[in-house]
């Protein structure tokens, strides 16, 4: 891969992890607020049960979509040290290239489609 190419995925990969970061500081932000808070009511009148876990569901899924977010921010990070040694673009699998058409739609992949295919079965 020449250093242009690289360059290009460098700055897409760094965008992407930026764009998670924000949307994870947002979700953090709003699920941590008060349940009253989040309602708008701010009176001392108590919520109904159910309204009550709704909100709790919302909540724990916004927590878990952070959560699942945060684990791309990783793989993004390790794309990003494989560039600085030079091994971005080949699988880590079978070390054959990584085709163009699969970094572009997932930059941050570690694996050809067969090793992942393979790896993806094995689960």
């Amino acid at each position: 891969m020449t250093k242009l190419e690289t360059a290009k995925y460098k700055k897409l990969l760094i965008k992407i992890r930026d764009a998670i970061n924000s949307d994870i500081s947002h979700i953090a932000k709003e699920s941590l607020k008060s349940q009253k808070e989040s309602s708008g009511d701010l009176s001392g009148y108590s919520f109904h049960m159910a309204d009550m876990a709704s909100d709790s569901y919302d909540r724990e899924l916004s927590l878990n979509i952070a959560s699942e977010e945060q684990e791309v921010i990783y793989e993004i990070d390790d794309a990003l040290k494989r560039i600085e040694e030079g091994k971005f673009g080949r699988c880590l699998s079978c070390d054959k290239k990584i085709p163009q058409k699969r970094l572009n739609a997932v930059p941050y992949a570690k694996y050809c489609i067969q090793c992942k295919s393979k790896e993806e079965k094995k689960k």
